[in-house]
């Protein structure tokens, strides 16, 4: 009899410490790891230094070289909803640009991934140098897709 209550006891002082642990677990706040798109938690942990890149120096570079290396970088950003949205741009417009809309572009290549696809999506505000971009007002058209046109990658 004396084993027994000794069994309860200890089976009713275990529960205790575990329902202890889950009610101590689920009152502690903590960050969510993957917050949602677009919520100020998911902002403030994608917010970066405002800082300008340094492009490469590629001095001689032929309109021809320019417009082939454009066409490649524009293919493989390490993003898919980059990949898929800076390719189909280029495949698109690059033929027709002028030599400064070429040097424009890979300016813009040179930046993040993630921010040029939020600037082009108008999910964020760009920064005061990409206020007046020509080129990023026809991605930002581009991306918008009102002709409801089928992308897929090009081919290479």
């Amino acid at each position: 009899m004396l084993q027994n209550l000794r069994r309860c006891t200890l089976a009713s002082s275990r529960r205790l410490l575990v329902s202890q642990r889950l009610f101590s677990a689920s009152t502690l706040r903590r960050a969510d790891p993957w917050p949602l798109p677009h919520t100020p938690e998911h902002l403030a942990s994608t917010a970066h230094e405002d800082v300008q890149p340094t492009p490469v120096p590629r001095p001689n570079e032929s309109a021809d070289t320019l417009r082939a290396r454009l066409h490649y970088q524009s293919r493989k950003r390490g993003t898919l909803e980059s990949d898929l949205l800076l390719s189909t741009f280029a495949r698109d417009n690059l033929s027709t640009m002028s030599e400064a809309e070429l040097r424009e572009y890979d300016r813009l290549l040179d930046e993040p991934d993630w921010d040029i696809y939020y600037w082009a999506t108008g999910k964020r505000t760009p920064p005061e140098r990409w206020g007046d971009s020509e080129i990023l007002r026809r991605l930002a058209v581009h991306a918008k897709n009102e002709g409801k046109v089928v992308r897929r990658m090009p081919a290479l």
